[in-house]
């Protein structure tokens, strides 16, 4: 089992059809969480943005992408503070930590006390992004994950038990990797995250899953060690 872990979630991971937010996967959520917190397991948790604004849609509005990519940040804490209420309902201790100071919502993020609240056994969850434009979310779990010194980044996917050679849902031939390496995926051009948190993961030994959250119980399963999907790390296993 991983000692400490950090989650990577994406915004639309906690939405229904035309919702921002579905009440019935934020429970569910919070469930299997506080089952993987239960194991001793120390929690930290990125979330995206994604279910209330997306870089694409802030493009073709027309808005400037610095100012876009504070929206989305501005997303991301109200994410983090949802997921945190879930938690919390069910007897959870969290704490919030942002980039961008908001002291009557929540912590700004010091890495100390980030490392102290997992200490004590709380979930900790980072919103915000990194605090400044032109950075992916993903690059903020690297971020994170480095500062904290988790053993892995686990990347939650909708739907997708993996990474593939291709489009599983539009090539019927693609074939899921066990295992990659880091320089695999800038070679081979996976789209599993963003070059600078690749490199970022790479220079700094990270270790990441990827793995399908829809299925119950597989957030425990990969907290625990399981390989339910796709690692890669620097080296070959």
């Amino acid at each position: 089992m991983y000692k400490r872990v950090l989650l990577k979630l994406s915004g639309e991971a906690l939405s229904g059809t035309g919702k921002n937010f579905d009440p019935d996967i934020l429970h569910g959520l919070a469930q299997e969480l506080k089952e993987a917190h239960d194991t001793g397991v120390e929690i930290a948790i990125v979330v995206g943005g994604g279910n209330f604004i997306r870089g694409k849609t802030v493009a073709e509005i027309g808005i400037d992408r610095v100012q876009g990519d504070y929206m989305g940040m501005l997303a991301t804490i109200i994410n983090a503070l949802a997921i945190q209420s879930a938690l919390e309902q069910i007897g959870v201790d969290t704490r919030v930590q942002t980039s961008i100071d908001m002291p009557k919502v929540a912590e700004p993020f010091i890495q100390r006390r980030a490392v102290r609240h997992l200490e004590k056994g709380r979930i900790v969850i980072f919103g915000g992004g990194t605090g400044s434009p032109y950075f992916s979310t993903d690059t903020t779990a690297a971020l994170r994950a480095s500062e904290i010194k988790a053993d892995v980044i686990l990347m939650a996917k909708n739907g997708v038990d993996g990474v593939y050679s291709a489009d599983p849902k539009k090539d019927p031939t693609a074939t899921r990797f066990d295992h990659l390496t880091y320089m695999d995926l800038l070679n081979k051009g996976l789209q599993v995250m963003d070059s600078t948190a690749t490199s970022m993961c790479m220079d700094n030994h990270m270790e990441l899953m990827v793995f399908n959250m829809n299925e119950t119980g597989n957030i425990v399963r990969a907290m625990k060690g399981e390989q339910i999907g796709t690692i890669i790390s620097k080296e070959e296993k």
